[in-house]
């Protein structure tokens, strides 16, 4: 390959699109992505606009679709990236990946199969390796094997690639046989505190990541801005930036980030709709110490020098329309912003997600925190041979009306049935009464 020709990929369950920005920023052009929800899709165009999203199951999909429906076309395939929605991971049948439910895996597969890349990068829940659930796993590998791919799997902690985040995940890689297989990356921070998350590096020689506060310190408190109780934006004015703030707000640039540069303005906060709280809800959460949990919501409250708890997603109508618990602000009574989740899962201030909390905070909580997706990202590239190098074009983001639209909008911009998710029918939980 041509040194300076930027390698080529496919995402698969693309969401909103953290894996792409990872394996961008790594150097790669993330050609093609394949993602089911509509409103993720929107987000992703609004954030890729020069890329091409293909708003369809993986499972309906084949990988001729995906070719002729991107600027892939007869090219090769340098990776197929991608982390399944996790259904429970069926193992009812002899063989898991005949079970239905675990239908979305088999098809990453297919894909994989059908696309002939020379890598693909699986991601999903470090459970997989335990237990009964770690059958299904090397099942996964023997098929892959079978076809003449070669397979390693291993769990990463985002909290070791400079995410002020405690969130592990399972990579399994793969590579074509008579290819080298990628190493897995080697740990690039500690946290300031010893976790217990096993997954966690904690290596006296490597330097200590960002905190929490380092995420959030100089961003504008959005108590000042009445107008975010109704849209999710503001012109406002920013603090003193750590080195970690610097880099996401784009103050400078970030060492082997080999993304297109987006144009947008940076006086503009932007997803930070605020939370209208209960009188009774701010002072719970003002009474609550850093680092513990409020006992009535269970949210629990971030220390401004530790590392945020696990950002997850809120679940979908048929698995009970649950939001998801939102980490307390460490210095403010309330939770933290859609703005502040993205901080602290290392997305950069230009990229933005639904206006909607719930949409908003799903879109972060259901994806890989894009710089670990990146130093994944990278061990492909030093694999593949590939010098990566800074594009000099730079990108206008989208129309800002794909951020404003609600399920049926979305799904009939793409020409999608308008239940291909589940509308969601609210129900309520003691912890959302007390907040």
């Amino acid at each position: 390959m041509n040194s300076k020709q930027r390698p080529i990929g496919v995402d698969l369950f693309a969401g909103a699109g953290g894996m792409s920005l990872g394996f961008e920023q790594a150097g790669f052009d993330v050609l093609a992505a394949v993602e089911i929800d509509p409103i993720h899709c929107a987000t992703y165009e609004f954030n890729f606009p020069f890329w091409s999203i293909l708003c369809k199951s993986v499972v309906e999909t084949t990988g001729a679709e995906i070719r002729s429906n991107s600027a892939i076309g007869s090219q090769e395939i340098d990776v197929v990236f991608g982390g399944s929605p996790c259904q429970g991971f069926s193992l009812i049948g002899k063989r898991a990946l005949d079970e239905p439910r675990n239908a979305l895996v088999f098809h990453f597969l297919r894909l994989v199969l059908e696309l002939t890349p020379k890598y693909f990068v699986f991601e999903n829940v470090p459970g997989l390796t335990v237990g009964k659930h770690q059958n299904f796993l090397l099942e996964i590998i023997e098929e892959f094997t079978a076809r003449k791919y070669e397979v390693d799997y291993k769990v990463l902690n985002a909290a070791n690639y400079g995410v002020p985040q405690d969130r592990a995940r399972l990579f399994l890689l793969g590579c074509r046989q008579g290819l080298p297989l990628p190493k897995y990356p080697q740990p690039l921070t500690k946290t300031v505190k010893s976790n217990q998350s096993k997954y966690l590096v904690n290596f006296s020689n490597l330097p200590i990541g960002p905190t929490v506060w380092d995420a959030l310190c100089d961003l504008p408190e959005v108590e000042k801005y009445p107008e975010l109780l109704d849209i999710d934006w503001a012109i406002a004015e920013y603090g003193k930036p750590s080195n970690y703030s610097s880099q996401l707000r784009g103050l400078f640039p970030r060492e082997g980030d080999y993304s297109y540069e987006r144009l947008f303005d940076p006086r503009i906060l932007t997803s930070s709709l605020r939370t209208n709280h209960s009188v009774e809800s701010i002072a719970r959460f003002s009474a609550t110490n850093p680092g513990e949990i409020e006992p009535i919501s269970r949210f629990y409250k971030l220390s401004p020098q530790g590392i945020c708890n696990t950002l997850r997603a809120g679940t979908a109508s048929n698995r009970g329309s649950f939001t998801a618990p939102r980490p307390i602000h460490p210095l403010n009574s309330r939770c933290i912003t859609v703005r502040e989740a993205a901080r602290l899962h290392s997305y950069p201030d230009w990229f933005r997600f639904h206006m909607t909390k719930w949409h908003g905070f799903r879109q972060i909580g259901n994806s890989v925190p894009p710089l670990l997706a990146k130093a994944v990202a990278t061990e492909i590239v030093r694999a593949l041979g590939v010098v990566a190098a800074k594009p000099k074009a730079k990108f206008a983001l989208g129309d800002d009306n794909l951020l404003q639209l609600n399920m049926s909008q979305a799904a009939h911009l793409y020409g999608v049935p308008a239940h291909v998710i589940e509308p969601r029918t609210r129900q309520t939980r003691k912890s959302e009464v007390a907040c």
